[in-house]
Formats: C-alpha cells, structure tokens, sequence
C-alpha cells in the first residue's frame, strides 16, 4: 500500500500541473481567427458579402475589408487556417445570414498555398 501512494502522488502533480499549463495556453478568439486591422495595414483587397454570398476564401495572413450592405470592416486573417463562421468576427447585427470563411495557408506560414 505504501508502495502505491509513493507512486500516485507524482502521477497526482504532474496531471496537476499539466491542466494547469494547458488552461494556461488555451486559444483566444484572436489565436483562432485573427483580430480587427490594424490602421497602418492597408487591405489588399475587399470582399463584398451580398445575400446570396454563402461563403468566401482568404489566405492566412491577409488583410481583407468585409463590405456587408452598408457597414464595412477591416480583418486581419491572421489566426488559424481552419474554416469559421463570419458572425464570429462581423459587427453586431450585421450579417442576417450564415456564411463560412474559408483561411487557406500560405506560403510564409509553412504552407503550400492555395
């Protein structure tokens, strides 16, 4: 019996200590799909999304301007390259439809590209 709790508490700490680091490092919605554009990056180019748009393709990396109606806005794809929903990183209120954004690798990141 002795043998056995000489044994588990090492297991005990290092799963201890293992969630703590994974909590630690867990992925923020800007790990995942990138964040707002910065003011001094240019986009490279715009997308516009009308209602029939039901999904749009952007390489991991690039500046892109959204135009939805009336409201447009600047996104740097910088996150993950993994499909995602646009309500994730739209303005409130301003999609009244899902569409899917498609982040292709690159080249820079590894990737062989699109």
């Amino acid at each position: 019996m002795e043998n056995i709790v000489k044994l588990f508490a090492p297991v005990l700490a290092a799963v201890t200590l293992s969630a703590a680091s994974l909590s630690a490092n867990a992925l923020t919605p800007g790990d995942l799909y990138g964040e707002p554009a910065a003011p001094e990056y240019a986009p490279e180019r715009t997308i516009v999304v009308t209602p029939q748009t039901k999904a749009i393709n952007v390489t991991r990396g690039e500046v892109v301007t959204l135009k939805v109606g009336s409201k447009e806005f600047a996104w740097d794809f910088d996150g993950l390259a993994r499909p995602f929903d646009l309500s994730k990183i739209a303005p409130e209120g301003t999609l009244d439809h899902r569409v899917t954004v498609y982040v292709g690798s690159s080249l820079q990141d590894g990737g062989f590209g699109d």
